[in-house]
């Protein structure tokens, strides 16, 4: 196994991780409310990968690897070999979005309330004077 192939393994691995923090990243916000800024970088740069043709560094790292091994780049970018048909059908995508949209809706929802709600303990839980 050469050095490019365990680099783009890496990648991919890497790739997986910030696909996950994309969609559950806000819920870290719950527990660690200033995180939320970075979540909010990392869900617009992956909506405007996604809907912008924009390359991915990610990707193009991961490509720049096979490259060294003699491979092309990945054929339909990282989500059309690695997760359509594989994690869930293409027909699947809308579905899957609308998902992660409202996860990290949710996500977010949660930590404002937390936020919002984190000096100020509830009034049934205050002493009465």
């Amino acid at each position: 196994m050469t050095i490019a192939r365990v680099l783009a393994d890496i990648t991919v691995g890497v790739h997986i991780v910030a696909l996950l923090y994309i969609g559950l990243g806000g819920f870290l916000a719950w527990r660690w409310p200033r995180s939320i800024f970075v979540h909010v970088f990392f869900a617009v740069w992956g909506v405007a990968v996604n809907v912008f043709p924009i390359p991915c560094p990610l990707t193009a790292l991961e490509d720049y690897f096979r490259g060294l091994q003699g491979l092309g780049p990945l054929p339909g970018g990282f989500n059309a070999y690695y997760i359509y048909g594989t994690v869930f059908p293409r027909s699947m995508l809308p579905v899957v979005a609308a998902v992660a949209l409202g996860l990290v809706v949710f996500s977010y929802a949660g930590a404002y309330l937390r936020w919002r709600h984190r000096d100020h303990p509830p009034t049934h839980m205050m002493r009465q004077a």
